[in-house]
């Protein structure tokens, strides 16, 4: 009996031998087409959730138009004209005219922010026609891109693409996401939040800036990017012992705000006349946060129907309450500089004498998105699911129906 032996010229290599193998040629970097194509397999699926659900929306107000409503439509693009109510109007009017001196009702438009009619009226030059049509050209693109960048964000914070997409996915099915994709700014305001977080967290501070102006012209709010994005560059200093300068770009987003101001001069000699103009309409100043909430829990009484105090009191509180509570749990769980917009905003939200809007403007906390993603895939995360579901075709429903739903 003869013994088998292995010559170690034709033995199979060992882990040992594959590592050092890996260290003397490491692997080429991939080349630009390859890191496209990475990118469009990652945001392809979001896009399509995004048009998916873009195209049940409109599914879903053709059919409680026809139905619940009565109505006719007498060719397609009529059953988009059902969603040209309440702000929408007041946008586009500012997007075909510009800011009107004249007026009763046009001069009460100075109160609507410049960013969003100022992209309808870009892409109105661009497909020219109706400014209807350019407004959900407008809404469509900014969803698209807001619900991608959110995800980036996940991404950039260590997420893998499944936390990404579910982030994502939370998003696009909030209840009051519907707004993402109607001739209203929340779309368009996200996408410039989202943009400015992703410029700061891979280090595009001039990039920052110049979205978080942007943000700034199309909602009041966007100017609470400057003290979150500082919280993210003291967070980026502490980690690196190094000051970037770079990061005083943050500091640009006050010019988005200016920009506002100085039309209100122009218009009306007052740089701040925007607020006399939501007093003497929407009797909104700003007010103790406190006395707003008091004021809130104790109004049950001036409605004599209860679903107007399910809209106007205990929706507006839930939202503001989802918002906080999301808000807290990020400085726990996610970073500090999200949990600073998110706080500065529900402060906004609750610093006003007459509270109204907060589920749609909720959506521009994004901490929410970031947190539910977080959730493993199992029982709490379709039950997330299937409520937020059943609450976006509940509002979506009373919207198209032409009824307030925020």
């Amino acid at each position: 009996m003869s013994a088998t032996t292995s010559n170690p010229a034709t033995a199979a290599p060992t882990r040992v031998d594959e590592a050092l193998a890996e260290l003397a040629d490491p692997p080429a970097a991939p080349s630009r087409r390859q890191r496209v194509r990475q990118e469009l397999r990652f945001a392809g699926p979001i896009v399509g959730l995004v048009l998916g659900i873009k195209l049940l929306l409109f599914w879903l107000g053709g059919v409680v138009g026809e139905t619940l409503g009565n109505r006719g439509f007498e060719s397609f693009f009529e059953r988009f004209h059902m969603w040209n109510v309440w702000d929408a109007q007041q946008y586009l009017g500012v997007a075909e005219f510009g800011y009107r001196t004249v007026g009763e009702a046009e001069r009460t438009q100075i109160a609507f922010f410049p960013g969003y009619p100022m992209a309808v009226r870009a892409v109105h030059a661009v497909i020219p026609g109706d400014f209807l049509a350019a407004a959900f050209v407008t809404s469509a693109i900014a969803s698209i891109t807001a619900a991608v960048l959110l995800a980036q964000l996940v991404r950039a914070d260590g997420g893998d693409d499944a936390q990404a997409t579910r982030a994502a996915w939370f998003l696009l099915i909030f209840p009051t996401a519907y707004f993402l994709h109607l001739p209203y700014t929340e779309s368009l305001f996200l996408t410039f939040v989202l943009g400015a977080f992703v410029a700061a967290r891979t280090g595009h501070w001039a990039t920052a800036g110049i979205v978080g102006a942007l943000a700034a012209m199309t909602r009041l709010n966007g100017i609470l990017l400057i003290p979150a994005l500082a919280v993210e560059a003291y967070l980026q200093y502490r980690r690196s012992g190094r000051f970037d300068r770079r990061s005083l770009w943050i500091l640009v987003t006050g010019a988005g705000l200016a920009f506002y101001l100085a039309i209100n001069q122009h218009y009306f000699g007052d740089p701040f006349h925007f607020q006399q103009v939501q007093a003497e309409n929407w009797s909104k100043h700003f007010q103790n946060p406190i006395k707003t909430v008091t004021g809130m829990l104790g109004g049950y009484d001036t409605w004599t129907k209860p679903g107007e105090g399910l809209m106007v009191i205990s929706m507006e509180l839930g939202f503001m309450t989802l918002g906080l509570v999301a808000s807290l749990l990020a400085w726990r769980y996610l970073r500090p500089s999200y949990a600073v917009w998110g706080l500065l905003n529900v402060l906004l939200f609750a610093s006003t004498s007459w509270v109204q809007s907060t589920p749609r403007y909720v959506l521009t906390v994004f901490p929410i998105f970031l947190l539910l993603a977080k959730l493993r895939p199992g029982w709490l995360s379709m039950l997330a699911s299937a409520w937020s579901m059943a609450a976006f075709a509940w509002l979506a429903t009373l919207f198209a129906l032409g009824h307030w739903a925020f």
